[in-house]
């Protein structure tokens, strides 16, 4: 290896150094200002020496003389404060400094660029004052160096794994080593579930052989009897072939995880020196507490909580823990304290920040929000209007506070990692935010439904049941579709409506899922529910920064893909669509079936009569006589009247005249069926007012009901 080659190589791995040395000096000075017992005083002394010592001696090595000489003078810093016996707070401020110091001198020779003016420079000769007269340090601080990338705590250390053959001795392989590993040991693995697809259709090939040789005779069935045989030795051998190959990738999977691991301390370093400076600056008395520090979690979601927890604690510190003068009149401690824990929770990892500040302002977020023009339920769900894009509640603006961004950034970078974020107070007492994100951001558990003629995956985690929808199991209220679910209403979309896909066939009992995102839940209608399988995880890619409603593509097992919907988004979607048309077909209105009076005497032909009306689709009244029929009418009503005209009581004649004199029914149709086929008798019931006049011997049923037809 030439010079040039060797400078860079060394540079290379000093500067990795030097991140992991910065953040053990923070979480030193940090632990040495908690003002630790007398014996833990010795022991963090003796870390930072050594610390500082090897930063010394390692810039030595690739000349760079400026950190060597600060780190000289820092060494003797410490020395005083070590005779000291105590930590002055003028000289750990001067420690946390250098710190600061050190690591924007670490970014700077990253970038090749100049240490000549840097702070690292600047701070020389206060170094050196400090270490001739520790007591005449005064408790001005520099401006922090720290603002020039105040947004992100220290990247996480490379990950070290052991190497073969040498347990316990670690090697340095860099993040981007193993991301490219898993994505390789991915690829193996959706190779190992194609190939198990193969063998179901050599299976399938197999028995279709099997159908052919019983339909063969002779030497052609023996033929395929062998070519049978060979066959199934193939997939015998196929599917072995297929069980080696899914628990080597299986195997591998597993070890590039525990290899990308990292504990939950070291994915958080820099929180707490965050919470320190803010606090400070802000004249506020905080302890930063941390909880399941210890905890082994995968280095890439690590890195996707960094930005989200770090404006949760700048907010916790900044918005919810009172001055000390606020928390005495309170009857509180004058020190705040900030909580940052993490647990698991079957295959998913919760991360708590939490407070004992002041807790939120539910009325002014209200306001707020009204006046951005939100929608306020007045109710408790309201205090999620936090999370909306722009709103502040902050009086003034600040560097930490006030610009309305910060929560809104939180809840989308959370769910773009399939997670939710939630948020709880009591008045006076404190904030709790509760983030809920999966254990592993590369294989997901996935329903995948069919809208729009396309397919999607949908994390199983966010899917709390399927339905068949009833259209009486839906309520439209102020103009949006609600599933009336046991306990409450909720929001119910299409999912075809919610990506802007062409909307499907309505069919009778159209199958939907529930999707829950923390405390909200809303029901999406799918064309058709596919399969739950678990599959693998891909991200969007640098071009397309931000898809709406999607946050990866699923690699399924035939090597398609499926885009991976956003649940949280979608929920949300769903709360603010209006009724959608056409959920379910429309019913086929039933003809009203008309209502005809029907008078005879004659049992045997009002039956015949009633059975062909009937038959028709007519609704029949039936009646012994004009009289009853007369009756019926002014009680029922009718749309015609088909009637006898010799009948006891009233005849036909003398019931019509009635219909006709009636202002009520005086229009009604009056067909007279009767035996009297006279002309006179055909004359007069025209004469009375009958609309039609049949006569039994010449009766015809399609005659009748052609009569009514025309006639109604």
């Amino acid at each position: 290896m030439d010079r040039d080659r060797l400078a860079q190589a060394l540079m290379a791995t000093f500067l990795e150094e030097l991140e992991e040395h910065v953040a053990a000096l923070n979480r030193d000075l940090l632990a040495l200002e908690k003002n630790p017992v007398p014996s833990r005083f010795g022991e963090l002394m003796t870390s930072l020496l050594r610390t500082v010592h090897s930063v010394k001696g390692a810039s030595r090595a690739v000349s760079v003389g400026v950190i060597e000489m600060a780190c000289h003078r820092l060494e003797e810093v410490l020395a005083a404060v070590q005779r000291l016996h105590r930590a002055p707070p003028e000289l750990m401020e001067l420690c946390f400094t250098a710190a600061d110091a050190l690591d924007d001198a670490g970014r700077r020779l990253a970038q090749k660029q100049d240490m000549k003016g840097s702070p690292l420079e600047a701070l020389l000769p206060r170094l050196e004052e400090a270490a001739r007269a520790p007591e005449s340090i005064r408790p001005t601080p520099p401006e922090p160096v720290r603002a020039s990338q105040p947004e992100l705590p220290p990247p996480a250390p490379p990950t070290e794994v052991p190497a073969p053959g040498a347990e316990g001795l670690p090697v340095r392989v860099s993040a981007q080593k193993l991301d490219a590993l898993l994505a390789r040991s991915g690829e193996l693995r959706v190779a190992g579930l194609r190939m198990e697809g193969r063998v179901e259709v050599m299976e399938s090939v197999r028995e279709e052989l099997h159908q052919l040789r019983l339909q063969l005779k002779g030497a052609e069935e023996a033929a395929v009897r062998r070519l049978e045989t060979r066959l199934a030795q193939l997939g015998r051998e196929l599917a072995a072939d297929r069980r080696t190959l899914l628990q080597a990738t299986s195997g591998l999977d597993e070890e590039v995880r525990r290899a990308r691991t990292l504990s939950f301390a070291e994915g958080c370093a820099g929180l707490e020196r965050t919470a320190r400076d803010l606090a400070h600056a802000a004249g506020k008395e905080v302890r930063f507490e941390m909880r399941g520090g210890a905890l082994e979690l995968d280095r890439s979601l690590l890195q996707g909580l960094r930005e989200p927890l770090l404006h949760l604690v700048r907010n916790a510190v900044a918005h919810g823990v009172e001055t000390p003068e606020e928390r005495r009149k309170a009857g509180k401690p004058e020190e705040g304290r900030v909580t940052l824990s993490a647990r698991l929770r079957g295959g998913r990892v919760q991360v708590m920040v939490e407070d004992d500040g002041r807790g939120l302002d539910l009325a002014s977020i209200r306001a707020r929000g009204r006046a951005r023009g939100l929608p306020v339920l007045e109710d408790a769900g309201d205090v999620r209007l936090i999370f909306m894009s722009g709103l502040s509640t902050a009086d003034s603006v600040t560097s930490v506070s006030g610009r309305g961004v910060g929560l809104d950034v939180v809840r989308a970078q959370v769910e773009a990692m399939r997670g939710s974020v939630d948020v709880s107070f009591e008045p006076g007492q404190g904030t709790r935010f509760v983030l809920d994100v999966p254990l592993t951001l590369s294989t997901l558990r996935v329903l995948l439904v069919t809208a729009g003629g396309q397919t999607f995956a949908v994390a199983g985690e966010s899917v709390e049941r399927l339905l068949r929808l009833e259209p009486g199991d839906v309520r439209v209220v102020e103009g949006r579709q609600l599933w009336t679910a046991p306990q409450a209403l909720v929001p119910l979309a299409t999912l075809s409506t919610v990506l802007g896909l062409p909307a499907s066939v309505p069919r009778a009992h159209p199958g939907a899922m529930v999707l829950s995102a923390g405390e909200l839940r809303a029901v999406l209608v799918v064309d058709e529910v596919v399969a739950e399988q678990e599959v693998l995880i891909r991200g969007l890619g640098p071009r397309i920064r931000r898809a709406r409603h999607v946050t990866g593509m699923a690699v399924l097992p035939d090597g398609r893909m499926a885009p991976l919907l956003n649940a949280p988004s979608l929920v949300r979607a769903a709360e603010g669509r209006t009724a959608p048309t056409g959920l379910f077909p429309t019913p086929v209105e039933k003809k009203a079936r008309r209502r005809v009076l029907l008078a005879d005497d004659s049992m045997t032909t009002r039956a015949l009569e009633q059975s062909i009306l009937e038959a028709a689709g007519y609704d029949v009244l039936s009646c012994v006589d004009g009289q009853e029929a007369w009756e019926r009418l002014q009680a029922e009503g009718a749309e015609a009247i088909v009637s006898d005209v010799e009948m006891p009581r009233m005849d036909g004649f003398a019931l019509t005249e009635a219909v006709r004199g009636s202002p009520r029914f005086n229009r009604l149709p009056v067909v007279l069926v009767t035996a009297r086929s006279k002309p006179e008798d055909k004359a007069r019931g025209l004469q009375v007012g009958a609309s039609a006049y049949l006569v039994k011997s010449a009766f015809d049923q399609t005659q009748l009901l052609e009569t009514l037809r025309q006639l109604l």
